[in-house]
């Protein structure tokens, strides 16, 4: 095999990701199992597909690596085949950010005029929880929350958002999470404490972001030992 041939083969090997990613329904579903794996019905109930759709794009993405699949049961599980995946996808989004005005322009029309205010990076998150200043709340739904979330986070997701909003203290800032740094999740949470009458901010990033990072994480109250970290606390 001659080199340029090699460079060719190996670069439609590299191809495959792409004609793999290059699905809208796809990026989605591997956005939800960044929160945690889930099973197929799960996943297309989450994301809104039928389930023989939301089993195709699962299967297409296993083969090409970017997920792994178990039985349990008569169920199939899915999860994240690696952080690197996570990595992908944000490197999608911030190249997708930077080079597509479409991206820029859907961003501020329907999430930054919710909040304009400049996000808590997770360095300032990590001071101001040490020196107990803040409430942090986790807005996703509870079994997102139960597979792995920040330490000394509550969960109080959207929905339940009117209701427990008595829970929380009105002199403490709030800073509320979610999936990822576009999900509308904590966009929502933060206009609605704000009419509220509650100092609160965004962290700029979700939680996978977060775990990806090497920060700390827990999954039933148990604190995991972060990796290496990007992010020094």
């Amino acid at each position: 095999m001659t080199t340029q041939r090699f460079k060719q083969d190996l670069n439609d090997q590299f191809a495959r990701l792409g004609k793999v990613l290059s699905n809208g329904r796809r990026l989605e579903l591997l956005e939800h199992l960044a929160q945690g794996e889930r099973s197929v019905d799960g996943l297309a109930r989450v994301a809104g597909l039928s389930v023989a759709n939301t089993s195709q794009h699962l299967q297409r993405m296993q083969q090409a690596g970017l997920v792994t699949a178990r039985r349990e049961g008569k169920q199939v599980i899915y999860a994240i085949a690696a952080d690197d995946v996570v990595e992908l996808l944000d490197v999608f989004r911030r190249v997708g950010e930077r080079h597509l005005a479409e991206v820029r322009q859907m961003v501020d029309a329907h999430l930054h005029q919710k909040d304009a205010l400049e996000p808590v990076s997770a360095e300032e998150l990590i001071e101001r929880c040490r020196k107990g200043l803040v409430t942090l709340i986790d807005v996703r739904p509870e079994e997102e929350y139960e597979a792995g979330h920040i330490p000394g986070a509550i969960n109080v997701s959207v929905k339940d958002l009117e209701r427990r909003m008595a829970e929380l203290d009105p002199e403490r800032e709030v800073i509320a999470y979610c999936r990822g740094p576009y999900c509308t999740f904590s966009f929502e949470a933060v206009a609605r404490l704000r009419e509220a009458g509650f100092q609160t901010r965004r962290l700029e990033s979700g939680f996978p972001e977060w775990k990806l990072a090497g920060l700390p994480t827990s999954i039933d109250d148990t604190e995991t030992e972060p990796r290496t970290s990007r992010v020094e606390p």
